[in-house]
Protein backbone atom coordinates (compact mmCIF):
# COMPACT_ATOMS: atom_id res chain seq x y z
CA UNK A 1 0.00 0.00 0.00
CA UNK A 2 1.67 3.90 -0.84
CA UNK A 3 1.98 6.79 1.41
CA UNK A 4 -0.99 8.15 -0.80
CA UNK A 5 -3.67 5.68 -0.12
CA UNK A 6 -2.35 5.33 3.39
CA UNK A 7 -3.07 9.07 3.89
CA UNK A 8 -6.34 8.78 2.01
CA UNK A 9 -7.25 6.05 4.55
CA UNK A 10 -6.09 8.11 7.35
CA UNK A 11 -7.78 10.91 6.97
CA UNK A 12 -11.18 8.71 5.72
CA UNK A 13 -11.22 7.32 9.28
CA UNK A 14 -10.78 11.12 10.69
CA UNK A 15 -13.60 12.27 8.88
CA UNK A 16 -16.13 9.62 9.44
CA UNK A 17 -16.12 9.06 5.50
CA UNK A 18 -17.15 5.69 4.35
CA UNK A 19 -18.49 4.22 1.08
CA UNK A 20 -20.28 5.82 -1.25
CA UNK A 21 -18.01 8.69 -0.50
CA UNK A 22 -13.97 8.65 -0.65
CA UNK A 23 -10.94 10.55 0.17
CA UNK A 24 -9.31 10.98 -3.43
CA UNK A 25 -6.56 13.45 -2.92
CA UNK A 26 -4.47 14.39 0.19
CA UNK A 27 -2.22 17.70 -0.79
CA UNK A 28 -0.12 18.91 1.81
CA UNK A 29 0.74 22.60 1.24
CA UNK A 30 3.34 23.60 3.89
CA UNK A 31 4.18 27.16 2.21
CA UNK A 32 0.12 27.87 2.78
CA UNK A 33 0.33 26.11 6.60
CA UNK A 34 -3.09 24.45 4.65
CA UNK A 35 -4.26 20.81 4.21
CA UNK A 36 -6.42 20.14 1.38
CA UNK A 37 -8.70 16.96 0.93
CA UNK A 38 -10.51 15.84 -2.01
CA UNK A 39 -13.92 13.85 -1.37
CA UNK A 40 -15.55 11.85 -4.12
CA UNK A 41 -18.76 9.94 -4.86
CA UNK A 42 -17.85 6.20 -5.84
CA UNK A 43 -19.89 6.47 -9.55
CA UNK A 44 -22.46 4.02 -10.01
CA UNK A 45 -24.24 4.10 -6.94
CA UNK A 46 -27.68 5.81 -6.22
CA UNK A 47 -28.24 9.63 -5.15
CA UNK A 48 -30.67 9.92 -2.53
CA UNK A 49 -33.25 12.90 -2.34
CA UNK A 50 -32.36 15.69 0.37
CA UNK A 51 -36.47 16.21 0.28
CA UNK A 52 -37.84 12.52 0.67
CA UNK A 53 -34.79 10.11 1.24
CA UNK A 54 -35.87 8.36 -1.77
CA UNK A 55 -33.08 6.51 -3.90
CA UNK A 56 -32.52 7.45 -7.28
CA UNK A 57 -30.32 8.11 -10.36
CA UNK A 58 -27.72 10.75 -10.49
CA UNK A 59 -28.63 13.94 -12.98
CA UNK A 60 -25.23 16.02 -12.78
CA UNK A 61 -22.70 17.03 -9.99
CA UNK A 62 -22.66 20.65 -8.03
CA UNK A 63 -19.74 22.84 -8.92
CA UNK A 64 -17.00 22.12 -6.39
CA UNK A 65 -17.60 23.50 -2.97
CA UNK A 66 -14.90 23.99 -0.16
CA UNK A 67 -15.30 23.45 3.89
CA UNK A 68 -13.10 24.30 6.74
CA UNK A 69 -12.38 21.16 8.54
CA UNK A 70 -10.31 20.90 12.22
CA UNK A 71 -6.68 21.93 11.52
CA UNK A 72 -4.24 19.08 11.42
CA UNK A 73 -1.36 19.92 13.43
CA UNK A 74 -1.86 23.86 13.23
CA UNK A 75 -2.37 23.26 9.40
CA UNK A 76 -6.27 24.60 8.18
CA UNK A 77 -7.47 21.64 6.52
CA UNK A 78 -9.67 22.11 3.80
CA UNK A 79 -12.48 19.41 2.20
CA UNK A 80 -13.22 19.86 -1.29
CA UNK A 81 -15.88 17.58 -3.15
CA UNK A 82 -18.70 17.90 -6.11
CA UNK A 83 -21.69 17.09 -4.31
CA UNK A 84 -24.44 14.64 -6.73
CA UNK A 85 -27.30 16.04 -7.99
CA UNK A 86 -30.08 13.41 -7.23
CA UNK A 87 -32.96 13.32 -10.31
CA UNK A 88 -36.04 12.96 -7.73
CA UNK A 89 -39.06 12.01 -10.12
CA UNK A 90 -41.07 13.77 -7.01
CA UNK A 91 -39.41 16.80 -6.29
CA UNK A 92 -37.13 17.40 -9.25
CA UNK A 93 -33.05 17.64 -9.36
CA UNK A 94 -32.11 18.71 -6.00
CA UNK A 95 -28.44 18.13 -4.72
CA UNK A 96 -27.29 15.68 -2.03
CA UNK A 97 -27.04 16.13 1.47
CA UNK A 98 -23.77 15.67 2.63
CA UNK A 99 -22.51 13.72 5.54
CA UNK A 100 -19.77 16.29 6.93
CA UNK A 101 -21.93 19.53 6.92
CA UNK A 102 -25.10 21.46 7.45
CA UNK A 103 -26.49 22.64 4.28
CA UNK A 104 -25.09 25.62 2.92
CA UNK A 105 -22.82 25.35 5.21
CA UNK A 106 -19.54 26.45 4.83
CA UNK A 107 -17.63 24.61 7.57
CA UNK A 108 -17.81 20.98 9.03
CA UNK A 109 -19.93 19.87 11.35
CA UNK A 110 -16.82 18.55 13.57
CA UNK A 111 -15.69 22.76 13.02
CA UNK A 112 -18.95 23.76 13.98
CA UNK A 113 -19.13 21.57 17.43
CA UNK A 114 -15.14 23.09 17.96
CA UNK A 115 -15.92 26.41 17.47
CA UNK A 116 -19.39 26.53 19.88
CA UNK A 117 -16.86 24.78 22.86
CA UNK A 118 -14.22 27.37 22.05
CA UNK A 119 -16.90 30.64 21.79
CA UNK A 120 -18.83 29.18 24.97
CA UNK A 121 -15.36 28.80 26.87
CA UNK A 122 -13.71 32.64 25.72
CA UNK A 123 -13.71 35.61 27.77
CA UNK A 124 -15.54 37.11 24.42
CA UNK A 125 -16.19 36.22 20.71
CA UNK A 126 -13.05 38.18 19.65
CA UNK A 127 -11.15 36.49 21.54
CA UNK A 128 -12.70 32.76 20.06
CA UNK A 129 -12.59 34.29 16.95
CA UNK A 130 -8.99 34.93 17.49
CA UNK A 131 -8.20 30.94 18.88
CA UNK A 132 -10.04 29.85 15.65
CA UNK A 133 -9.09 32.20 12.95
CA UNK A 134 -12.59 33.43 11.84
CA UNK A 135 -14.24 36.80 11.40
CA UNK A 136 -16.36 38.15 13.67
CA UNK A 137 -19.75 37.47 11.05
CA UNK A 138 -18.64 33.84 10.54
CA UNK A 139 -18.69 33.42 14.62
CA UNK A 140 -21.89 35.10 14.53
CA UNK A 141 -23.30 33.14 11.77
CA UNK A 142 -22.14 30.13 13.60
CA UNK A 143 -24.06 30.75 16.90
CA UNK A 144 -27.44 32.09 14.59
CA UNK A 145 -27.72 28.32 13.09
CA UNK A 146 -26.75 26.75 17.22
CA UNK A 147 -29.34 28.39 18.12
CA UNK A 148 -31.48 27.79 15.74
CA UNK A 149 -30.59 24.19 16.43
CA UNK A 150 -31.17 24.57 20.42
CA UNK A 151 -34.62 26.25 20.24
CA UNK A 152 -36.05 23.18 17.98
CA UNK A 153 -34.65 20.70 20.29
CA UNK A 154 -35.39 22.78 23.40
CA UNK A 155 -38.09 20.75 26.24
CA UNK A 156 -40.22 23.13 27.46
CA UNK A 157 -42.75 20.92 29.42
CA UNK A 158 -41.50 21.43 33.40
CA UNK A 159 -42.22 24.56 33.57
CA UNK A 160 -43.06 26.01 36.64
CA UNK A 161 -41.75 29.24 37.81
CA UNK A 162 -41.14 31.65 35.61
CA UNK A 163 -39.54 35.10 35.79
CA UNK A 164 -40.39 38.42 33.70
CA UNK A 165 -38.25 41.88 33.34
CA UNK A 166 -36.76 44.29 31.41
CA UNK A 167 -33.28 44.99 30.13
CA UNK A 168 -31.75 48.20 28.45
CA UNK A 169 -30.68 47.80 25.16
CA UNK A 170 -29.40 50.82 23.54
CA UNK A 171 -28.96 54.82 24.44
CA UNK A 172 -32.30 56.21 26.23
CA UNK A 173 -35.47 54.89 26.70
CA UNK A 174 -34.76 51.51 24.89
CA UNK A 175 -35.35 48.20 26.58
CA UNK A 176 -35.88 44.49 26.05
CA UNK A 177 -38.16 41.95 27.77
CA UNK A 178 -37.23 38.66 29.08
CA UNK A 179 -38.86 35.29 30.48
CA UNK A 180 -36.79 33.24 32.48
CA UNK A 181 -37.33 29.73 33.83
CA UNK A 182 -36.26 30.50 37.31
CA UNK A 183 -35.77 27.15 38.10
CA UNK A 184 -33.69 26.03 35.95
CA UNK A 185 -31.28 29.50 35.66
CA UNK A 186 -32.07 29.89 31.79
CA UNK A 187 -33.54 32.26 29.14
CA UNK A 188 -36.46 31.08 26.85
CA UNK A 189 -37.29 34.06 24.96
CA UNK A 190 -36.25 38.10 24.59
CA UNK A 191 -38.17 40.31 22.72
CA UNK A 192 -37.62 44.05 21.77
CA UNK A 193 -39.46 47.01 24.02
CA UNK A 194 -41.28 46.38 27.21
CA UNK A 195 -44.50 47.15 26.12
CA UNK A 196 -48.34 45.38 26.02
CA UNK A 197 -47.35 44.43 22.35
CA UNK A 198 -44.08 43.17 23.12
CA UNK A 199 -45.12 41.27 26.49
CA UNK A 200 -47.77 39.61 24.52
CA UNK A 201 -44.99 38.44 21.80
CA UNK A 202 -42.71 37.05 24.35
CA UNK A 203 -45.46 34.62 25.63
CA UNK A 204 -45.76 33.12 21.15
CA UNK A 205 -42.44 30.80 22.87
CA UNK A 206 -44.63 28.62 24.76
CA UNK A 207 -47.62 26.26 23.47
CA UNK A 208 -51.14 26.55 25.26
CA UNK A 209 -50.61 23.34 27.55
CA UNK A 210 -47.03 25.15 28.73
CA UNK A 211 -48.65 28.15 29.52
CA UNK A 212 -51.57 26.06 31.65
CA UNK A 213 -48.46 23.99 33.17
CA UNK A 214 -46.98 27.14 34.63
CA UNK A 215 -48.04 28.00 38.49
CA UNK A 216 -46.28 31.61 39.18
CA UNK A 217 -44.46 34.03 37.08
CA UNK A 218 -41.85 36.80 39.34
CA UNK A 219 -42.83 40.06 37.71
CA UNK A 220 -41.85 43.73 38.88
CA UNK A 221 -45.10 46.44 39.10
CA UNK A 222 -44.46 47.16 35.62
CA UNK A 223 -48.58 47.38 34.46
CA UNK A 224 -48.24 45.95 30.54
CA UNK A 225 -46.55 42.40 31.63
CA UNK A 226 -49.26 42.23 34.77
CA UNK A 227 -51.56 42.61 32.34
CA UNK A 228 -50.40 40.08 29.90
CA UNK A 229 -49.60 37.73 32.46
CA UNK A 230 -53.35 37.95 33.50
CA UNK A 231 -54.48 37.47 29.64
CA UNK A 232 -52.31 34.70 28.91
CA UNK A 233 -51.84 32.69 31.86
CA UNK A 234 -55.05 33.52 33.96
CA UNK A 235 -54.19 30.65 35.90
CA UNK A 236 -50.89 31.40 36.99
CA UNK A 237 -50.31 33.59 39.96
CA UNK A 238 -48.31 36.80 39.57
CA UNK A 239 -45.37 37.23 42.45
CA UNK A 240 -44.31 40.88 42.74
CA UNK A 241 -40.11 40.39 43.05
CA UNK A 242 -39.15 41.12 46.62
CA UNK A 243 -36.44 42.61 45.55
CA UNK A 244 -37.38 45.06 43.37
CA UNK A 245 -40.02 46.27 46.06
CA UNK A 246 -36.72 46.78 48.07
CA UNK A 247 -35.24 48.95 45.18
CA UNK A 248 -38.08 51.20 44.68
CA UNK A 249 -38.13 51.70 48.91
CA UNK A 250 -34.02 52.07 48.34
CA UNK A 251 -34.51 54.66 45.58
CA UNK A 252 -37.55 56.82 47.89
CA UNK A 253 -34.64 56.56 50.81
CA UNK A 254 -31.96 58.19 48.41
CA UNK A 255 -34.60 61.14 47.26
CA UNK A 256 -35.00 62.00 51.10
CA UNK A 257 -31.37 62.00 51.69
CA UNK A 258 -31.07 64.46 48.48
CA UNK A 259 -33.52 66.90 49.65
CA UNK A 260 -32.86 66.57 53.44
CA UNK A 261 -28.86 66.63 52.41
CA UNK A 262 -29.86 70.22 50.20
CA UNK A 263 -31.47 71.96 52.67
CA UNK A 264 -28.77 71.05 55.32
CA UNK A 265 -25.71 72.41 53.13
CA UNK A 266 -28.06 75.67 52.54
CA UNK A 267 -27.61 75.77 56.40
CA UNK A 268 -23.76 75.16 56.22
CA UNK A 269 -24.77 71.72 57.79
CA UNK A 270 -22.96 68.50 55.95
CA UNK A 271 -23.94 65.76 58.36
CA UNK A 272 -25.26 63.92 55.19
CA UNK A 273 -21.86 64.44 52.93
CA UNK A 274 -20.48 61.53 51.51
CA UNK A 275 -23.07 59.25 53.10
CA UNK A 276 -25.17 58.12 49.75
CA UNK A 277 -24.00 54.41 50.26
CA UNK A 278 -24.45 53.94 54.17
CA UNK A 279 -28.16 54.16 53.49
CA UNK A 280 -28.30 51.95 50.49
CA UNK A 281 -25.81 49.43 51.23
CA UNK A 282 -26.93 46.29 53.65
CA UNK A 283 -25.84 47.25 57.27
CA UNK A 284 -24.44 43.66 57.41
CA UNK A 285 -22.07 44.13 55.21
CA UNK A 286 -20.40 47.29 56.38
CA UNK A 287 -16.90 47.27 58.22
CA UNK A 288 -16.20 48.06 61.39
CA UNK A 289 -15.89 51.85 60.43
CA UNK A 290 -18.80 52.05 58.58
CA UNK A 291 -20.94 50.62 61.63
CA UNK A 292 -19.93 53.19 63.86
CA UNK A 293 -20.53 56.24 61.29
CA UNK A 294 -24.01 54.51 60.39
CA UNK A 295 -24.92 54.31 64.37
CA UNK A 296 -24.07 58.06 64.83
CA UNK A 297 -26.27 59.00 61.84
CA UNK A 298 -29.19 57.18 63.18
CA UNK A 299 -29.18 58.45 66.59
CA UNK A 300 -29.43 62.00 64.82
CA UNK A 301 -32.84 62.02 64.15
CA UNK A 302 -33.10 62.59 60.09
CA UNK A 303 -35.58 62.02 58.26
CA UNK A 304 -33.31 59.93 55.97
CA UNK A 305 -33.14 57.98 59.04
CA UNK A 306 -36.75 57.75 59.07
CA UNK A 307 -37.02 56.41 55.73
CA UNK A 308 -34.69 53.90 56.52
CA UNK A 309 -35.97 52.90 58.93
CA UNK A 310 -39.50 51.84 56.96
CA UNK A 311 -37.47 49.78 54.26
CA UNK A 312 -35.90 48.13 56.56
CA UNK A 313 -38.97 47.30 58.78
CA UNK A 314 -41.06 46.52 55.51
CA UNK A 315 -38.14 43.16 55.44
CA UNK A 316 -39.94 41.34 57.87
CA UNK A 317 -43.34 41.45 55.34
CA UNK A 318 -41.56 38.31 53.72
CA UNK A 319 -41.07 36.16 56.55
CA UNK A 320 -44.75 35.96 57.52
CA UNK A 321 -46.64 32.61 56.63
CA UNK A 322 -50.01 33.61 57.35
CA UNK A 323 -51.54 36.12 54.65
CA UNK A 324 -53.58 37.46 57.50
CA UNK A 325 -50.71 38.25 59.86
CA UNK A 326 -49.38 39.74 56.52
CA UNK A 327 -52.05 41.82 55.61
CA UNK A 328 -52.05 43.12 59.46
CA UNK A 329 -48.56 44.12 59.52
CA UNK A 330 -49.11 45.85 55.80
CA UNK A 331 -51.74 47.72 57.52
CA UNK A 332 -49.86 48.96 60.28
CA UNK A 333 -46.68 49.43 58.41
CA UNK A 334 -48.72 51.39 56.10
CA UNK A 335 -50.43 53.97 58.51
CA UNK A 336 -47.21 54.68 59.97
CA UNK A 337 -45.57 55.22 56.58
CA UNK A 338 -48.54 57.64 55.87
CA UNK A 339 -48.03 60.07 59.00
CA UNK A 340 -44.08 59.89 58.02
CA UNK A 341 -44.81 63.07 55.93
CA UNK A 342 -41.86 61.60 54.40
CA UNK A 343 -43.49 61.99 50.51
CA UNK A 344 -41.26 59.15 48.32
CA UNK A 345 -41.62 56.74 50.65
CA UNK A 346 -45.23 57.90 50.50
CA UNK A 347 -45.94 57.41 47.54
CA UNK A 348 -44.05 53.74 47.41
CA UNK A 349 -46.25 52.78 50.23
CA UNK A 350 -49.19 53.73 48.10
CA UNK A 351 -47.96 52.07 44.92
CA UNK A 352 -47.22 48.66 47.48
CA UNK A 353 -51.41 49.04 48.15
CA UNK A 354 -52.32 49.25 44.42
CA UNK A 355 -50.35 45.51 44.36
CA UNK A 356 -50.99 44.35 47.48
CA UNK A 357 -52.58 41.30 46.43
CA UNK A 358 -49.58 40.22 43.87
CA UNK A 359 -47.21 40.51 46.69
CA UNK A 360 -49.45 38.33 49.27
CA UNK A 361 -48.87 35.82 46.69
CA UNK A 362 -44.81 35.37 47.77
CA UNK A 363 -46.57 33.65 51.24
CA UNK A 364 -47.88 30.49 48.49
CA UNK A 365 -44.71 31.34 45.70
CA UNK A 366 -42.10 31.98 47.69
CA UNK A 367 -39.94 32.91 44.29
CA UNK A 368 -38.04 35.96 43.70
CA UNK A 369 -36.02 37.09 40.15
CA UNK A 370 -33.02 36.96 41.83
CA UNK A 371 -32.17 34.08 38.79
CA UNK A 372 -33.32 37.25 36.40
CA UNK A 373 -31.01 39.30 37.75
CA UNK A 374 -28.10 36.86 37.98
CA UNK A 375 -28.85 36.71 34.34
CA UNK A 376 -28.86 40.30 33.62
CA UNK A 377 -25.18 40.22 34.89
CA UNK A 378 -24.51 37.98 32.62
CA UNK A 379 -26.23 40.06 29.89
CA UNK A 380 -24.83 42.82 30.61
CA UNK A 381 -21.34 41.31 30.19
CA UNK A 382 -22.50 40.24 26.82
CA UNK A 383 -23.02 43.57 25.98
CA UNK A 384 -19.94 45.05 27.67
CA UNK A 385 -17.76 42.57 25.68
CA UNK A 386 -19.27 43.22 22.27
CA UNK A 387 -19.19 47.01 23.05
CA UNK A 388 -23.09 47.23 22.27
CA UNK A 389 -25.18 46.10 19.84
CA UNK A 390 -26.92 47.54 16.59
CA UNK A 391 -29.18 45.05 16.09
CA UNK A 392 -31.64 43.51 18.32
CA UNK A 393 -31.82 40.21 16.01
CA UNK A 394 -27.79 39.53 17.19
CA UNK A 395 -28.57 40.71 20.62
CA UNK A 396 -31.17 37.76 20.81
CA UNK A 397 -28.90 35.09 19.45
CA UNK A 398 -25.65 36.09 21.87
CA UNK A 399 -28.09 35.91 24.77
CA UNK A 400 -29.85 32.72 23.85
CA UNK A 401 -26.72 31.32 22.89
CA UNK A 402 -25.04 31.93 26.14
CA UNK A 403 -28.16 32.48 28.50
CA UNK A 404 -30.44 29.92 27.25
CA UNK A 405 -28.79 26.54 28.31
CA UNK A 406 -29.95 24.85 24.57
CA UNK A 407 -28.04 22.09 23.33
CA UNK A 408 -26.37 24.08 20.61
CA UNK A 409 -24.14 21.30 19.04
CA UNK A 410 -24.25 20.47 15.33
CA UNK A 411 -23.82 16.70 16.34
Amino acid sequence: MSMDTELQKHYALLLGIGSPWEVKTVELKIGEKKVEIELGWQWGQSAQCPECGRKCSIHDSAPERTWRHLDTMQFATLIRARTPRADCPEHGVKTMQVPWAEPQGRFTLLFERFAVEVLLASASVSQACELLNIGWETAHEMMGRAVKRGLERRQLEALKHLGMDEKSFGRGQSYITLLTDLEQSRVIEVVEDRTTEAAEQLWQALTPEQKQAVEAVAVDMWEPFIRTIEKELPDADIVHDKYHISSYLGKAVDQVRRQEHKELMAEGDETLKGTRQLWLYNPENFNPEQRREFAGLKDLHLKVARAWAAKELFTKFWDYQEEGWARRFFKDWFGWVSRSQLKPVVEVAHLLKRHLEYLLTYLKHPITNAVTEGLNSKIQSIKSNARGFRSFKNYRIRILFFCGKLDLYPL
